[in-house]
């Protein structure tokens, strides 16, 4: 196949001899896509995705779609993130629905099947710019290599593994489809069919406001005659142009006034601009340099590297001018325009970063086409058309062996993407001056207990941004985990005063006060931070609960102690509820059963009936009494009868579809006592402890699930869910 790509091979007569040959490649260039990301369909959340995903509580219904389309702070709980991408946030609660959660398999999926459906429109885009310029034989071919290269290169995986980035795949999908519409349809012109996707891409992100600029340039080039091309181009392209006018003017309305893109300065970002496209450009052809979070910073003055970039910019315009006088150059040409007019939003319109890798996506899908074709002509000019015959068998082997490259890099970079440490080591070994990375890095460390290693990066962050709000938190959270007091609410109090407006400032030093005793400031700060933002879910500390409602997390508290094996501190903290409330079934039952553990079975048969005396209804506490009549009448005997093992279990199960996770627990807590080796029960108090956000006991809980049944998907579900939110609390803020 690949030997094709000479287009000299005499097997190939006719177009329509090979159409089946053709189809064929195609489909092995897409099941090479998918097998180069087939494995990163556990690839995990990352960056904006926390804000936008899994912190968002407006994705987790579908009945929540129609008011994506109406307010845009349904995007994130980040209201200077909010921007109106309602399509982008349907795509999300799909893909939650048919995970019943947060299942990474399904939304990678999605994207995947949506990338897929793109490199395909690449190959009839490229098929239609080079069918529109010269009826080479080599054309079909040439088209399917560009659609290979794109889907193969390793830039690609910067948007595909970053989930909350389908934006930019989305949008780069509506504008190609459109414009292979326009091209390969003109009967359905007259009707407007290629506007629907280009209302698509424009619901999703805005960089699809550049489709009447794409189009326009390709009925330039591509489509009339020299004579009055303008005049007609420009005529052609007035109904996209008053849809995407109609887009905008409803993203500037819908956009909250809280949207904050930029703090940066507009003029520095733009000086930088030229320098970031040289950049990108030489990624298409070695990607070395790919990472998540780049250190580049934004040029103040007229340095080496901006004037670097200037030259360069001169060479693409002179590029494109050169290039159009000749019409063998046309698809050379419109690529070149397509990368300017694709990097002009991002360029013109100052974001947060100078630099993201992602930008790269919708540039790479118009530009790779027309460089593949340039590079076709270039070898056929070096090595004269009668050698292409004589050469064909090393330049096939060149280009799959080039491909084979782009793959494996790919493979790197899903790899990269895997989990927050692997992705932000990463970083931090490419942008070493990033500020941010190295928090971030320093935080997959303190979620793992090392927090000196955790201290380090988070010391060297300071270096390259001294007056980040969020570094101050997690410098606050890793000196207090390290018992550093004074230190650690110095942190908190900096924290503040940097960014006294937002939530996540109040809300950990909150945290941190009442786990040290000091309730009432704890509540105060903690109180504040829910005012400031009340639709972002905050870390719920113990003590705050204590002062919101002490009998119940006294009774938290003694389950809490009971699931770890203290049972003295779990009769303790049920006694304080009996203290606030004598009665209190739960915490009888609870004194009951920790008795039991501690094999004072007489006294535990006491508290049983006091539990059953305020509460007849509890099972939970029956089955307790039970136990413990049968050991304190013969110590050898069974501890309960079995037959209450499955009502346990299937209480359990109701109870926590009711939502009630304190009685939940306790029922899966009896069953687990009853049947140690059962993985059901300690699934299902894993599942209530999570419910609860008692993430450690639900990690323990899950992984002796897990232990106990290995294929236990619904427990490895659990756990995952667990680890996550776990990491999450440890997080003094996410950027």
């Amino acid at each position: 196949m690949i030997s094709s790509v000479t287009g000299i091979p005499s097997s190939i007569g006719t177009v329509d001899k090979p159409h089946k040959f053709m189809l064929a490649s195609m489909g092995l260039v897409l099941m090479m896509v998918l097998l180069v990301y087939a494995h990163s369909f556990d690839n995990g959340f990352h960056f904006d995705d926390f804000h936008t995903i899994t912190d968002n509580p407006s994705i987790r219904s579908l009945s929540n779609v129609p008011s994506y389309f109406r307010d845009a702070s349904t995007f994130s709980v980040l209201p200077a993130n909010r921007t109106y991408r309602p399509i982008v946030s349907a795509s999300l609660a799909l893909d939650y629905h048919l995970g019943k959660g947060y299942q990474l398999f399904w939304f990678h999926l999605s994207t995947t099947i949506e990338f897929l459906i793109l490199v395909w429109l690449v190959s009839l885009l490229a098929s239609g710019l080079y069918k529109n310029t010269e009826p080479l034989p080599a054309a079909p071919w040439l088209a399917i290599l560009a659609s290979a290269w794109f889907g193969l290169h390793p830039a690609m995986a910067e948007t595909v593994n970053y989930i909350i980035q389908r934006g930019d795949l989305f949008c780069t999908l509506g504008c190609v489809a459109a414009l292979v519409l326009y091209m390969q349809w003109r009967g359905g012109r007259r009707y407007g069919v290629y506007l629907l996707p280009l209302i698509f891409a424009l619901l999703c992100k805005p960089p699809a406001a550049v489709f009447p600029v794409l189009l326009f340039a390709y009925i330039a080039l591509f489509e009339v005659s020299e004579e009055k091309r303008w005049r007609k181009a420009a005529i052609a392209v007035v109904p996209s142009l008053l849809v995407t006018a109609a887009a905008l003017v409803l993203q500037s309305a819908m956009t909250p006034k809280t949207f904050a893109p930029s703090i940066l300065s507009p003029s520095a970002y733009r000086l930088t601009q030229p320098f970031v496209w040289l950049r990108y450009f030489a990624e298409l052809f070695l990607p070395l340099h790919l990472n998540v979070d780049s250190d580049l910073q934004p040029f103040t003055s007229l340095n080496a590297e901006a004037m670097l970039g200037l030259v360069f910019l001169a060479a693409l315009l002179a590029g494109i001018w050169l290039s159009a006088r000749s019409p063998r150059l046309k698809p050379l040409t419109y690529g070149l325009i397509w990368f300017v007019v694709t990097q002009l939003p991002t360029s013109a319109y100052a974001l947060s970063e100078v630099e993201n890798d992602h930008r790269m996506f919708f540039s790479f899908a118009g530009l790779i086409p027309g460089t593949v074709w340039a590079l076709y002509l270039a070898l056929q000019r070096v090595l004269g058309v009668r050698n292409m015959q004589r050469w064909r068998g090393a330049i096939s082997a060149a280009v799959l062996l080039a491909l084979c490259g782009y793959a494996y890099g790919t493979t790197v970079r899903n790899r990269v993407w895997h989990s927050e440490e692997s992705l932000w080591w990463d970083d931090v070994q490419k942008s070493p001056h990033n500020g941010r990375g190295l928090m971030i890095y320093g935080l997959t460390q303190m979620e793992q207990g090392r927090f000196a290693r955790a201290l380090d990066y988070f010391t060297r962050a300071t270096e390259f941004t001294p007056n980040y709000a969020t570094l101050e938190i997690n410098l606050g959270i890793v000196n207090g985990a390290m018992g550093h007091n004074a230190e650690a609410e110095q942190h908190f109090l900096r924290a503040i005063a940097l960014a006294p407006s937002d939530d996540q400032t109040h809300a950990f030093y909150g945290r941190w006060l009442m786990e040290r005793g000091r309730g009432s400031e704890g509540v105060a700060q903690y109180n504040l931070a829910r005012q400031l933002n009340p639709a972002r879910p905050l870390p719920v500390p113990s003590v705050a609960q204590a002062a919101v409602h002490p009998e119940e997390h006294a009774i938290n508290e003694s389950l809490a102690c009971y699931t770890r094996g203290d049972y003295e501190g779990s009769i303790r903290a049920a006694q304080e509820a009996l203290a606030i409330n004598p009665q209190s079934a739960q915490a009888y039952n609870n004194i009951g059963a920790s008795l039991a553990r501690l094999g004072r079975w007489e006294e535990a048969a006491e508290d049983d009936r006091h539990a059953l005396a305020i509460d007849a209804s509890l099972q939970i506490a029956r089955n307790n009494l039970a136990e413990a009549l049968a050991h304190s009448q013969q110590t050898s005997g069974p501890p309960a009868p079995a037959a209450a093992f499955p009502a346990l279990l299937a209480r359990s199960l109701t109870l926590y579809q009711a939502k009630e996770y304190q009685a939940s627990l306790q029922a899966a807590t009896a069953a687990a006592k009853l049947e140690p080796g059962s993985a059901e029960a300690w699934n299902n108090i894993a599942a209530a402890d999570a419910s609860l956000r008692r993430w450690d006991a639900a990690i323990a809980a899950a992984q002796k699930a897990v232990a106990l049944k290995p294929d236990f998907q619904l427990a490895k579900n659990n756990l995952a869910w667990a680890l996550s939110e776990k990491q999450k609390s440890l997080v003094g803020g996410r950027p």
